[in-house]
C-alpha cells in the first residue's frame, strides 16, 4: 500500500515542494516580475495542508497575448482576478489554483454573459445567462447546462417556469406563450410530453395526455360553457375515437366539432428554441507559462482552466510539477522520489508487488470481431432460420396498438399460441428451406408493448435479427450452458434458455413491465421477447429464446469489460496481461478503478440501484451482476492510457504548446444540449475512473485504493442475469461453501443478503466525482 504517511510518500511530497519552488523562481523570470511586485507578497496557507504558497497581485500580459490583472499564487490565478483572452472572451471573478470556482462574470464577445456560480471551470450553481438575442435564463446550473429549477424569458415575449435536466425543459413546468395562453404539466426533453393542460384566454382548455406537443392518448377537451369531448386523442383522425358531452340536460352545444379543430390551434404555439453557445467556460484555455528544467529559454507550457497540463518531451523532475491536481496524484509513469526502491508495480488484477516501478496501463489487445458467422453447413443453422422466419411472423403480424395499460390476461403463460411453420407454407406462414417446426410467442401484447416503452420500432427490429444478414453465435456457451448469438449490427444479443429462466421470467414479468413504466432509466436487462421453437420428430425438441438489448452497442471501443458482483470467491481472471483482450470479461478481483459520476448522474445512478435491487430482491433474484464497459478517452499511438494531467511523448518540440487531454469531447456535448439524447444512464455516460491498487499481503481485497490517477472515459453499464431464482440448487450450493470457505465470499447466497452486499459494493467502487 502507498498511504499518505509512507515513506515514499513523503519523499515524493518532498520533491514536490522541492520542484514547486523552483517553478516559482523561474515564473517570476519569465513575467518579468519587478521587486516592487516582490515586495507585495504576503504568505498564506492555501493548501489546506502543510504546503504554504505565495499570494500576490498581478498584471500579466502573457506571450499570447492574453491579460490577467488580479490575485496570483504558485503560477496560478488564486483568489480575485480578471482574464481576457485574444478572441474577447473575459472572465472577472474567484479563482482557485488556475480554475474559475466561486462567483464570477463570464462574457462572450458577441453579447451574452453569465454571471452567477463557477466550479471547476464550469457554471455551476445558480446563476443568470443572457443570451444575445435577449433571453435570459434564470436558475440552477450544473456543468455548464441548465439543471434544476429555473425561469427562462425568452426574448418574443415567451416565458418558462420550471424544472430542467440537462439543459432542457424537463419534470413539471409552465410555459406561457405571449398572447396569454399557456400550458401547465409535464414535459420531456425540451417538449412537452405527459400529463398536462392547455388553457386559452376564451376559458376553453384541454386536459390529458400529450406526446412531442400535440395530445396523443386520453384526454378532454372542455369549453367555457361546461361542455366537453373526451375520449383517445392522436394526430392520425383514424386513431381518433370520443364522446361529446353537452352542458347539462341541453342537447345544444358543438355537436358538430371537429377534435381536428385542436390540432390545427395548437400547431401555432412552438416552444421557443434555446440559443446555442459557440463556447464554453470550460473550453477556454488559460495560458500559465512556465520554465522548463532546461532554463528560461526553453519553449514554455500551456495549462487548461481546469487545471491540466499540455507537456510536449520533459525531464522526469519537471513531470514531478502539480498543476491543478490533486495532492498525492501519480502520473502513470515512473515518478522520481529519494526512494526507489520501494516503488510498486500493478497486476492486471490490482494487486501490487514490492520492489519496482508502478506500470503504465495500456489499452488491452484488438479483437477480431465477435462470433462466428451462421452460414449455411452450420450445426445451427436451421435454427437460425427458424428463428428469424418466427420473429418475422410474430413481429410482422397486424395487431392493434396497445394501450400501456395492460390487462392481467396479457401475463398469463398459459395462454399458449403455438403456429405451425411446414416447408411448403401455409396460409400463414411463407414457404422456407428449413425443416417444419413449431414457433409460440410468450405474452405477446406485453413484449410488443415493452418494445414501443423502448421505442424500438417495428421495421428495424425485424431488420436488425431478419434482415440478409446471418447472425453470429459467440464461440462458447456461457457458464448456464446457454448458447449467444448477436444480431450482425450488434445491437441484440439472442440467448437460449432453460425452462427454469424462462419461468422465472414469466413470473415476475408483470412487476418488471410495471418497474419500466414507472422508471424509464431502469438499468436491469432489457428484453424485447420471449420465443420458443419446437422441432418436430421423434425428439420434439424445444428451444427457449430471449432476446435482450446489447449493452456494448456503440461507436465507442469498449477497452475494458467488468462483470461485477460484490463476491470474491472464484471472482479472478486467470489469464496473463497479454492475453486479456477487448472482449475478455473481467472479475471483482480484476477491478483496478474506482467510477465518479457527474453529481446529479451519481445521485440518479444511486437512487436507479436501489430500486432495480428491491425489485430483484421482491421476485426472489439473486446471482445478477452489474456489467460494465469502459472506454478510454486518451490513448498513446503506442498504446499507454494517458491519465488525466500525464503526458505523453511525442518527440516533437512544436507540440508543446497542445493540450494531450482535456475535455473536449464532452464540451462539444454540452454546446449543443440536443447532443445529450444519446446519453442516458448507463449508456454513452462521459465520467472519470480513479486507478487504485490492493495491498500485496491481501489477497482478497475487494476493493483496492485510490491512488489519485484519473482517466477520461465514456461508461456503459447494467445490471445482467437477472433470471436466477434462489432454488433449490443454489441453496445447496450455498449449503457447500459455506463449509469451506467465507459465507460472505460466496455468490450463492439468498435473495435480502445478495442485494444488500451488491449495493454495499456497488457504493464503494461508484462514487461522486467532487
Amino acid at each position: 500500500m502507498i498511504g499518505r504517511d509512507s515513506s515514499v510518500m513523503k519523499a515524493w511530497e518532498a520533491t514536490v515542494r522541492k520542484t514547486q519552488a523552483v517553478a516559482k523562481k523561474r515564473a517570476n523570470s519569465i513575467f518579468g516580475m519587478t521587486h516592487a511586485d516582490e515586495e507585495d507578497h504576503s504568505r498564506k496557507d492555501h493548501s489546506n495542508g502543510s504546503e504554504v504558497y505565495e499570494l500576490y497581485h498581478a498584471e500579466k500580459v502573457l506571450s499570447n497575448g492574453d491579460y490577467y490583472k488580479g490575485d496570483w499564487a504558485d503560477n496560478f490565478p488564486h483568489g480575485k482576478g480578471k482574464y481576457v483572452w485574444t478572441d474577447g472572451c473575459v472572465y472577472v471573478g474567484e479563482w482557485v489554483r488556475g480554475k474559475t470556482m466561486g462567483k464570477g462574470r463570464f462574457s462572450w464577445p458577441n453579447g451574452p454573459n453569465y454571471e452567477g456560480e463557477f466550479k471547476n471551470g464550469y457554471m455551476d450553481g445558480t446563476g443568470t445567462y443572457t443570451a444575445s438575442n435577449g433571453d435570459i435564463y434564470k436558475g440552477q446550473w450544473v456543468m455548464n447546462m441548465k439543471h434544476g429549477n429555473g425561469v427562462k424569458n425568452f426574448a418574443n415575449g415567451d416565458k418558462y417556469e420550471g424544472e430542467w435536466r440537462r439543459g432542457m425543459q424537463e419534470g413539471q413546468g409552465r410555459y406561457e406563450w405571449r398572447d396569454g395562453n399557456y400550458y401547465i404539466g409535464e414535459w420531456k426533453n425540451g417538449n412537452i410530453c405527459g400529463k398536462g393542460s392547455f388553457f386559452w384566454g376564451d376559458g376553453n382548455r384541454y386536459d390529458g395526455s400529450w406526446e412531442d406537443g400535440l395530445p396523443k392518448g386520453t384526454g378532454a377537451f372542455r369549453w367555457e360553457d361546461g361542455s366537453f369531448y373526451s375520449g383517445n386523442w392522436s394526430k392520425d383522425p383514424r386513431d381518433q375515437s370520443g364522446t361529446y358531452y353537452p352542458p347539462g340536460s341541453s342537447q345544444e352545444g358543438h355537436l358538430e366539432w371537429d377534435p381536428g379543430e385542436v390540432f390545427n390551434a395548437l400547431s401555432a404555439y412552438e416552444v421557443c428554441p434555446g440559443e446555442k453557445v459557440s463556447i464554453l467556460p470550460s473550453q477556454k484555455r488559460l495560458a500559465v507559462w512556465r520554465s522548463s528544467k532546461g532554463g528560461d529559454g526553453a519553449k514554455p507550457r500551456r495549462m487548461s482552466i481546469d487545471g491540466r497540463v499540455s507537456v510536449g518531451l520533459e525531464k522526469p523532475s519537471d513531470r514531478m510539477q502539480l498543476w491543478g491536481g490533486c495532492e498525492g496524484d501519480f502520473s502513470g509513469t515512473k515518478t522520481p522520489t529519494t526512494a526507489d526502491d520501494n516503488l510498486t508495480t500493478l497486476n492486471h488484477d490490482g494487486s501490487i508487488s514490492r520492489g519496482t516501478h508502478l506500470q503504465t496501463l495500456k489499452a488491452p489487445t484488438k479483437s477480431k470481431r465477435q462470433g462466428e458467422t451462421i452460414c449455411k453447413g452450420h450445426k445451427n443453422y436451421e435454427l437460425m432460420l427458424n428463428l428469424q422466419l418466427g420473429i418475422r411472423h410474430s413481429v410482422g403480424r397486424p395487431a392493434p396498438s396497445a394501450s400501456l395499460d395492460l390487462k392481467p390476461s396479457a401475463f398469463d403463460p398459459k395462454e399458449k399460441v403455438w403456429t405451425r411453420f411446414p416447408p411448403e407454407g401455409s396460409k400463414y406462414t411463407p414457404p422456407h428451406p428449413s425443416c417444419e417446426f413449431k414457433w409460440k410467442d410468450y405474452c405477446p401484447v406485453v413484449f410488443r408493448t415493452l418494445r414501443k416503452l423502448f421505442k424500438v420500432d417495428a421495421a428495424d427490429y425485424m431488420i436488425s435479427i431478419c434482415g440478409n444478414e446471418a447472425l453470429r453465435e459467440l464461440s462458447s456457451p456461457g457458464k448456464s450452458g446457454s448458447f449467444f448469438y448477436l444480431t450482425n449490427d450488434d445491437r441484440y444479443m439472442i440467448k437460449t434458455m432453460k425452462k427454469a429462466e424462462a419461468k422465472a421470467l414469466l413470473r415476475m414479468l408483470p412487476a418488471y413491465y410495471n418497474h419500466f413504466r414507472a422508471f424509464e432509466n431502469a438499468l436491469v436487462t432489457k428484453f424485447y421477447g420471449l420465443h420458443c421453437v419446437k422441432l418436430t420428430g421423434p425428439a420434439q425438441k424445444k428451444v427457449r429464446f430471449i432476446i435482450m438489448g446489447n449493452l456494448f452497442c456503440s461507436e465507442y471501443t469498449i477497452h475494458r469489460r467488468f462483470d461485477l458482483k460484490g463476491s470474491s470467491l472464484g471472482r479472478i481472471t486467470i489469464k496473463p496481461e497479454s492475453e486479456i483482450s477487448e472482449t475478455t470479461i473481467l472479475k471483482d478481483l480484476d477491478l483496478n478503478f474506482i467510477f465518479r459520476l457527474q453529481k446529479s448522474w451519481f445521485q440518479e445512478f444511486c437512487r436507479q440501484i436501489d430500486r432495480d435491487c428491491e425489485l430483484l430482491e421482491q421476485e426472489g433474484i439473486m446471482d445478477y451482476s452489474l456489467l460494465v464497459g469502459i472506454h478510454f478517452k486518451d490513448i498513446s499511438e503506442n498504446g499507454e492510457l494517458i491519465s488525466s494531467g500525464s503526458h505523453t511523448p511525442t518527440g516533437d518540440p512544436e507540440n508543446e504548446g497542445t493540450p494531450c487531454t482535456s475535455r473536449a469531447d464532452m464540451d462539444l456535448l454540452l454546446l449543443d444540449p440536443t447532443r445529450w439524447a444519446s446519453i442516458k444512464l448507463g449508456v454513452n455516460m462521459p465520467a472519470r475512473v480513479e486507478r487504485t491498487v490492493r495491498k500485496s499481503d491481501c489477497e482478497l481485497q475487494l476493493v483496492g485504493d485510490p491512488i489519485g490517477e484519473f482517466y477520461e472515459v465514456v461508461l456503459f453499464f447494467g445490471v445482467i442475469d437477472i433470471l436466477q431464482d434462489y432454488d433449490i440448487s443454489k441453496k445447496l450450493e450455498h449449503a457447500y461453501k459455506s463449509i469451506h470457505y467465507d459465507p460472505t465470499s460466496i455468490s450463492a447466497v439468498d435473495p435480502r443478503q445478495y442485494s444488500r452486499r451488491f449495493r454495499d459494493f456497488i457504493f464503494r467502487i461508484f462514487s461522486e466525482d467532487s
